[in-house]
């Protein structure tokens, strides 16, 4: 895949209660806490990570950026200053089909205590419409775990529907998204 924009780290995005920035080294303490909350990141994983995890996923969502012009944002509510997740595409590459490997992957993550209150619906809108106005990015999918029916109902309003007949594996539904545009 080439480079789909000019960006080399995400760009700041403020948004109606939040605001999107690149990730910092000072976001690593709760990034860690969110992802080994077993009701938060073991909703997307079934094995919790280690704090080794937790680093190396910080700097994928850095290193996303300058490889192919898209990625992960941190998000911060606007009015307490709080890092409370991570939002983004991405490409994984794993293997789950040549087509699903070769799109951006959607993905979202937030505390929770920051749960049910419109945030991830929110901050997913802004990163499909900054991917489809700058990078031109008409199709996305999404790997949600088949007994995540809050990702999975977020997933509905963004847009998101079976990727193919069959799609799910290993307890995983494959989602598809087409831009409106």
């Amino acid at each position: 895949m080439r480079r789909l924009s000019n960006c080399y780290q995400a760009p700041e995005l403020k948004i109606d209660r939040l605001t999107l920035r690149p990730h910092r080294w000072s976001d690593f303490e709760l990034m860690h806490q969110i992802w080994t909350d077993p009701a938060v990141g073991g909703q997307i994983t079934s094995v919790i990570p280690s704090r080794t995890d937790s680093w190396k996923r910080l700097l994928q969502y850095a290193g996303l950026w300058p490889l192919l012009g898209f990625g992960y944002w941190a998000v911060e509510v606007q009015q307490s200053g709080q890092f409370i997740g991570d939002v983004g595409l991405a490409q994984f590459h794993r293997g789950v089909s040549e087509e699903f490997d070769a799109l951006p992957e959607a993905g979202w993550i937030l505390s929770r205590s920051h749960h049910n209150k419109g945030f991830a619906t929110e901050a997913m809108a802004a990163v499909l419409s900054w991917a489809e106005e700058h990078c031109q990015i008409k199709k996305t999918v999404a790997l949600i775990r088949s007994d995540n029916l809050v990702s999975l109902q977020l997933a509905g309003k963004l847009g998101y529907g079976a990727f193919e007949t069959g799609s799910q594996t290993q307890g995983f539904f494959q989602l598809v998204r087409y831009s409106k545009t």
